[in-house]
């Protein structure tokens, strides 16, 4: 159901011939990640999880079904193969290099020897510092897996908060007739509240999306609609880049980007507030 005032006025008439699916963070999220490295106990403030997962072939990031206050209560000293195993924790992949199986995931994630509770709980801490002050905030995380020596290589935090106009971009394009959806490798639980926030129906939402996944939603609406329009910030979006009608990429989310994103895109704005102005003018056309 879409929020409450965010529908289009009754006398506006809809159209269904444009479709927008857009990133959740970086993309309609400042996100402010946090990652610890295991095997050297590093910190790493505000980096981008997909490129460190791209960084090898044999490593895939999973979001963990679990809510951040009740990592928290954990022992720090349990493995956190052990934490997840015994509280049932399931998984979803975000982001991966290699073809593998659920279960060969599984081997990995639950039988990992190394990582322990308080090394997720660093980067709670950590995220939880920063964004105390939002009056909004959907906070995942999960791990990076490495199955070359079959280990739980990073412990993973995000939290996340809408950029300044989100709101507004949504709403018009909902005055526009536009469609809007969301696809994402975050958890479906923490798109869905962005989605009542923004004025997204939750049906119109796809969580934990890996790339080839996003690319496979667009070619779906792409039945539907006779214009989709895919808007993202990284490398994770460059397979729905390609199959969209038309690729978006944003810059509101601070840090640099690969060539390989410039390449793959028609428009580049620096705020997703931009994208209104580019789908108006394809709606008129279209």
């Amino acid at each position: 159901m879409v929020a409450p005032g965010r529908c289009p006025p009754p006398s506006t008439p809809l159209s269904p011939s444009v479709a927008v699916v857009f990133d959740s963070a970086g993309t309609l999220l400042r996100t402010y990640r946090v990652v610890k490295n295991i095997p050297s106990g590093e910190i790493l403030p505000d980096v981008e999880t997909t490129a460190i997962t791209a960084a090898s072939g044999d490593r895939a990031l999973l979001v963990l079904n679990v809510r951040s206050r009740e990592v928290m209560k954990g022992p720090p000293g349990q493995l956190l193969s052990e934490y997840l195993g015994t509280h049932q924790v399931s998984f979803g992949v975000a982001c991966a290099n290699r073809v593998f199986t659920h279960e060969e995931a599984a081997e990995v994630l639950y039988g990992d020897r190394v990582a322990r509770v308080s090394d997720l709980q660093e980067c709670i801490r950590e995220v939880w510092e920063r964004c105390r002050l939002e009056a909004l905030v959907v906070i995942d995380s999960g791990v990076i897996l490495n199955f070359s020596p079959g280990i739980i290589e990073f412990t993973v935090t995000s939290g996340g908060r809408p950029f300044p106009g989100a709101v507004e971009t949504i709403g018009d394009l909902h005055r526009m007739g536009v469609a809007t959806y969301i696809a994402s490798g975050d958890r479906a639980s923490k798109l869905e509240r962005i989605a009542d926030h923004l004025g997204i129906p939750r049906d119109h939402v796809y969580g934990v999306a890996t790339p080839s996944i996003k690319a496979r939603i667009v070619e779906d609406l792409k039945e539907q609609y006779g214009l989709v329009v895919m808007v993202g910030d990284g490398i994770n979006d460059l397979p729905a880049f390609a199959k969209a009608d038309l690729a978006i990429l944003t810059l509101q989310q601070p840090g640099e980007k690969p060539t390989s994103l410039f390449e793959a895109v028609d428009h580049v704005v620096p705020r997703v507030r931009d994208t209104v102005t580019i789908v108006r003018d394809l709606a008129r056309r279209s």
